[in-house]
Order: C-alpha cells, then structure tokens, then sequence
C-alpha cells in the first residue's frame, strides 16, 4: 500500500547532518529537518552560535547534538561523522550548507581568497559527502543535499563580483550529478538546492545591490522569507522526494526563468 503523504514526509528516526546549522539558512533547514522529526547533528565553525541553537533547539524538544567543525580538513569532517554514528547510530541524511564567499574583480582576486573559497564550497562539500556516503553505502540508503546558489546558474554585470563564489558553485551544481550517478544504484540520492536572495550574514552584504531590480523584475518580486527552504530541504530528505536524483530545485521567485 502506498504510503500517505504525511508518511511521505515523515522523518522520524532519522538522523541528518547540517553543516553551517548555527545560524541563518543552515538553522532553518536544520528547524525544518527537526519538525519533521528527525534528530539532528549541527556542524559549526564558532562555539557561541552553535551552543546557542542546540539550546533553542532543545528547549523546543529537538533532539540535537553539535560540533564545531572546518568543511575544508578532513580529519574535522570524519570527528563529525564518527560522532553521528556513535550518537545516533547511522546517517540518513546530509545537507552541505557550510559556505564562504570573497568579492573581487576577478584581475584583482587574490589566489589564497579563490582558494579559501574553493576549498570550503566545493572540496569541503565533497569530503562530507565523501565521509558520510562511505555510512550511507554500509546501509544502502541516504539523501545528500548539497546548498548551491542561483550563482552557479547565472552572473551580473553589476555584480557582486565573487569569481571563486560563482565558480564554486556552478562546481558544486555537476559534483550533484556526478555523486548521483556514482551513487544512484547503490541507494543514495543527491541533490542540491539553489537559493535566490534570502537575508543571511552572508547574502547581506550584497543584498542591497539586487533588492531594487528583484522588486521590479522579480516574477515573485521580493526577497525570499524566512522559513521559504524549509520545505525544499524536508522534500528532497523525506521520501517524499524518492525518485528524484542529480537535480537542482531552484528557490529564487523566478529571478532565473
């Protein structure tokens, strides 16, 4: 019998890794994540912020347990993950959120600022994956979701100008299919999410270049709001989502149609 679509939905008893869940878009899918029931493991780079959420979190009966972790040192990452399987048990799910950016124009970019941005928004999603889908193979099950941006999509003449941003990416965009295709018959989906503007520490600086055209050319012509990725990240976790893999779901109110 076919499963309801609150079944469908259902996390419960799941475990899922959140890298950058301390704060911003990282937190809410980690709410969103926890809502529908699964426990969680919350990765971040600074104590204060990740001691914080887990207190919330519990507070509103979560069941999470964090750590602070670098995305760009494998042997941080691995800590992470035996921790997990030690807490929890297994792994269902990762969502790859940790992400940095640096703006330049690109004949001024600084070679160890495209690599810092590199190595934490495209090697450090890969080691994850690469740690968490060694777990997710002993089990033959596993959703990763991998938090691109509509920057590996489309560039602005009037910038920001973040070469090693868009670039990564874009990158991160492919290593979701590739990972899918190497992984698909063994049980493990991939997939990535996209965001348009939302407010984040992150996106803040830059905002303001976009929010004027996103108000008069956007189709949904506004900022994204909070609590807008909640439901992609529970979609592509759940089996709500499980015959879809190597797919990006953009969340931009049109901003790339």
């Amino acid at each position: 019998m076919a499963k309801s679509i609150k079944e469908l939905f259902d996390l419960s008893g799941k475990t899922a890794i959140v890298t950058g869940g301390s704060r911003g878009l990282g937190k809410e899918m980690a709410e969103g994540l926890a809502e529908a029931g699964a426990s969680l493991m919350l990765c971040a780079r600074r104590a204060e912020w990740l001691d914080e959420t887990m207190k919330e979190f519990r507070e509103r009966g979560f069941k999470v347990e964090g750590k602070l972790c670098d995305v760009s040192k494998t042997d941080e990452i691995q800590k992470v993950v035996d921790e997990t399987i030690k807490k929890f048990g297994k792994i269902d799910v990762l969502i790859n959120n940790a992400g940095i950016s640096w703006g330049a124009m690109p004949e001024e970019m600084p070679l160890e600022k495209w690599q810092m941005v590199l190595d934490v928004n495209l090697t450090g999603c890969f080691l994850f994956a690469q740690a968490v889908g060694r777990e997710m193979l002993k089990q033959s099950s596993g959703s990763i979701i991998n938090i691109t941006s509509i920057a590996g999509l489309k560039s602005s003449a009037n910038g920001p100008f973040y070469a090693g941003y868009a670039a990564s990416k874009a990158g991160l965009i492919g290593l979701t299919r590739e990972l899918a295709a190497s992984w698909g018959r063994r049980g493990i989906r991939v997939n990535a999410i996209a965001p348009g503007f939302f407010h984040s520490r992150l996106a803040d600086s830059v905002i303001d270049i976009y929010e004027r055209s996103i108000q008069e050319n956007n189709v949904i012509p506004r900022i994204g709001q909070e609590g807008e990725l909640k439901g992609a990240a529970v979609f592509l976790a759940s089996d709500a989502s499980g015959y879809i893999t190597g797919q990006t779901i953009v969340v931009d109110g049109g901003m790339t149609v």
